[in-house]
């Protein structure tokens, strides 16, 4: 063969290659291309699993429900077209409502805090949550999930003394300081049917030698208060007005309503009493019998989740439930911001102190009335 045809050989095996690499190259584009427009709708799909699907939930208003619409729902609705309507009314009602049709339940997620989920779970309507349904769940604080299984505990709000700076030079520092004279008609606390005023109670026995066994060490301290205070707030707004209005200098308020205060331009200080706080946890319950359980975890996911556990304490400073970093600005206001302050919040028997409730609260009313 001469150098002439070796070389035409040789081109001609080149073009051959060459059409061969060209050829593999659009066949894997090709390829590739057909897998993205076959995945695109899938993914689209996938991230919209929930349309379509509106979650009930009972509300607790204002502000509150607010923050979470922000915080859990907007993200839903945006990852997976999943819509939350929240129906604001009182628990204690809205329980009632639920028992009433629990065939055909009014809610699909139960909210509720602490001496809820003891009437919640006697009554079987609510499902336990494991952390193979809810990851988040294995993120939840040491001793913040109260009953087992049953509830995911996102939010703390804190029964604790606080005073107006600007009167009162003496630092208040317990539970107990409310009997104090120079707080002589100008100090005020919580009705004594509500479970904040309850909680005081345990404050003051826990601190004078009494417990949830025996809590006439508090009814002592309650006597000797009596001449300081004013009034029994019947609501939390009542409260806060008697602040405003300087017509009270000190007394025992939830930890959230005191950073209110403060907004409001008032140097209210928040107390956090040594021996301890106590503290009722809110909860988000799954009903049993609804139609979309994995929309309802979804929802619980997303409440646990960084984003969704900041919204309530952004908006009220209450206290969060998991290993969440947080943001200094938060740092600052929130009562239970380091493991030493988390140490102080008490463990509550709840069934225990609602079978005492009737008799706490007759024996209270008796002694203020005297």
């Amino acid at each position: 063969m001469d150098e002439q045809a070796e070389q035409s050989i040789s081109l001609e095996l080149k073009r051959m290659r060459l059409d061969m690499i060209k050829r593999r190259t659009f066949l894997q584009v090709a390829a590739t291309a057909t897998a993205g427009a076959l995945a695109a709708p899938y993914v689209h799909a996938e991230s919209k699993k929930f349309s379509g699907i509106t979650l009930r939930v009972n509300g607790y208003g204002g502000l509150y429900d607010e923050a979470l619409k922000k915080s859990v729902t907007a993200p839903l609705e945006e990852r997976y077209g999943l819509k939350v309507q929240f129906i604001a009314g009182t628990t204690s009602a809205d329980f009632v409502k639920l028992i009433a049709n629990r065939d055909n339940p009014p809610y699909d997620l139960f909210m509720g805090d602490s001496p809820n989920m003891v009437e919640l779970t006697k009554a079987g309507m609510i499902e336990e949550i494991r952390a193979s349904e809810v990851p988040n769940v294995k993120r939840i604080l040491p001793d913040f999930r109260e009953f087992g299984q049953f509830g995911v505990p996102f939010s703390v709000a804190s029964v604790i003394p606080v005073y107006n700076s600007k009167y009162i030079k003496q630092p208040i520092a317990s539970y107990s300081d409310i009997a104090r004279p120079d707080l002589l008609g100008r100090a005020v606390v919580m009705a004594s049917a509500t479970y904040g005023s309850l909680l005081t109670l345990l404050g003051l026995a826990d601190e004078n030698g009494g417990s949830i066994e025996n809590v006439e060490p508090a009814f002592k301290v309650m006597s000797a208060a009596k001449t300081n205070i004013v009034a029994l707030a019947q609501t939390n707004v009542a409260e806060i007005q008697m602040f405003q209005n300087e017509e009270v200098y000190a007394g025992i308020f939830w930890d959230g309503r005191a950073h209110e205060l403060r907004t409001k331009g008032l140097p209210i200080v928040t107390v956090v009493p040594p021996k301890g706080v106590y503290s009722v946890t809110t909860y988000i319950n799954v009903v049993k019998g609804i139609k979309y359980p994995e929309a309802a975890y979804a929802y619980a996911e997303q409440l646990l989740s960084d984003e969704g556990v900041l919204g309530v304490p952004r908006a009220l400073r209450y206290g969060v439930t998991t290993d969440v970093a947080l943001p200094e600005e938060l740092r600052q206001d929130l009562l239970f911001n380091s493991q030493a302050r988390i140490a102080l919040k008490k463990k509550v028997d709840w069934e225990k102190l609602i079978a005492n409730r009737s008799a706490w609260t007759e024996e209270l009313n008796k002694i203020i009335r005297r």
